[in-house]
């Protein structure tokens, strides 16, 4: 690829069509005198005023103007042209799901946009990815930096470009986890969990560097845990604790072979700026947290009891939200309306449950299982609830709606959002 975009061969066949005036063994095709014009090509322009017009561009081209030259793709990826493109109304939100080979993407609908009156999944060809790298999709984790999923495995992570639809690989993560938590704060991927010995450390990713590090020890080993980041603190949630506490060796004995078969109903918060852990909180009512997202300064939690489903908000905002700023007493649980699903029903193993935030929305997507096979298996003969189910929290209004259903051929995948 080009390190910019320059114009010189194409000036120079244009000079070769018409004769030069200085030279008196040419013969003019035309008495006309040659008027000679200055050209400015786009390579002379300054990045702000490049950026304005490449911000313009409509989404369906953005691959191509990738290509073009080095220059171009550094201007892409920059904070200014996601900026740009915000102010230009040219971003939205858009839920992706991969399952390899394919991905799929969905638009929800937005009152100010006429075209998203009636959303449907779009699924893409094949992605250019090693299927061998990655034993599933559904274990690995997805993070989002601007334009730019990072799918991170247990021993690998690629990260995929939305907008050219190239994937590259990527220094994989110093401990090799499984079912871990991980999430975006400034610019940075945090991960924790997912492991006895991975489970100990809190790992940082810097993709400028493409490095990982290790910023802290965790408050406890998880096994199954989910993440959010809400005001520079990242939420490691739920999961099955493994041992005790990781700073009481005695406790840890004791419980030796216990815990581990114990639903960690918690949160661990973990300030990144202070390089501090706060005080963890508990979910209201225990129970297995089988879902978990942030929207609006908010982390959302679905949990599944013995018999019932229960849906749970707490106020993470830190600044001008719902509590002071010191890291204590800064939020509020609050039970809200659960979602639509039969009454009385269990999610076990079978049933998995993706949640994402999209803008003002919370979505949660079912991704593996059949709940009317879960149903039948109780004696129940409940039905339409097969896989692929996409149920729509509205923030704002407190009530829920059902989406377009998951491509029959997406299944057992991981999903996230990306505003592109």
């Amino acid at each position: 690829m080009p390190e910019s975009c320059n114009s010189r061969p194409f000036s120079w066949l244009m000079k070769s069509c018409f004769p030069n005036p200085q030279d008196p063994s040419s013969n003019p095709l035309s008495p006309n005198p040659i008027i000679t014009v200055a050209t400015t090509t786009f390579s002379f322009l300054p990045d702000d005023l490049l950026l304005e017009c490449l911000s313009r561009v409509p989404s369906s081209s953005l691959p191509s103007i990738s290509h073009v030259c080095r220059r171009w793709s550094l201007l892409l990826h920059s904070p200014s042209f996601l900026y740009l493109r915000r102010l230009n109304h040219s971003i939205h939100p858009t839920i992706f799901t991969l399952s390899a080979p394919l991905v799929a993407s969905l638009r929800l609908q937005n009152g100010n946009d006429a075209n998203t009156n009636d959303p449907l999944w779009k699924v893409a060809s094949c992605l250019p990815f090693p299927l061998a790298s990655l034993d599933s999709f559904s274990h690995a984790r997805l993070s989002v930096i601007g334009p730019r999923i990072y799918i991170i495995g247990r021993n690998e992570m690629f990260c995929y470009d939305v907008w050219s639809g190239i994937i590259t690989s990527r220094c994989s993560m110093i401990f090799p986890r499984k079912k871990f938590a991980t999430a975006v704060v400034s610019g940075k991927i945090y991960v924790a969990g997912g492991g006895s010995r991975a489970g100990a450390t809190l790992e940082e990713y810097d993709p400028d560097t493409d490095t990982w590090r290790v910023v802290s020890n965790a408050l406890r080993r998880r096994y199954g845990c989910l993440g959010a980041a809400v005001d520079g603190v990242f939420y490691v949630i739920g999961g099955l604790k493994i041992g005790g506490a990781l700073g009481n060796e005695i406790t840890r004995a004791a419980t030796a072979g216990t815990e581990a078969y114990m639903y960690a109903s918690s949160m661990d918060l973990f300030d990144v700026e202070a390089r501090a852990w706060l005080r963890s909180r508990a979910v209201p009512g225990g129970g297995c947290v089988v879902a978990a997202c942030a929207v609006a300064g908010y982390v959302y939690i679905l949990a599944s009891h013995a018999v019932e489903l229960s849906f749970w908000s707490f106020d993470a905002r830190r600044h001008g939200g719902g509590g002071g700023s010191n890291g204590s007493g800064f939020g509020k649980w609050c039970r809200i309306k659960s979602p639509p699903l039969p009454a009385q029903v269990r999610l076990d193993s079978t049933v998995r449950f993706s949640c994402v935030g999209v803008e003002n929305k919370m979505v949660l997507i079912q991704v593996r299982g059949c709940i009317d096979d879960l149903l039948r298996r109780s004696g129940r003969s409940v039905r339409g609830l097969k896989e692929g189910l996409v149920l729509i929290y509205d923030c704002i209004s407190g009530e829920w709606s059902r989406g377009p259903d998951l491509p029959e051929v997406i299944r057992r995948g991981a999903c996230v959002t990306v505003e592109c």
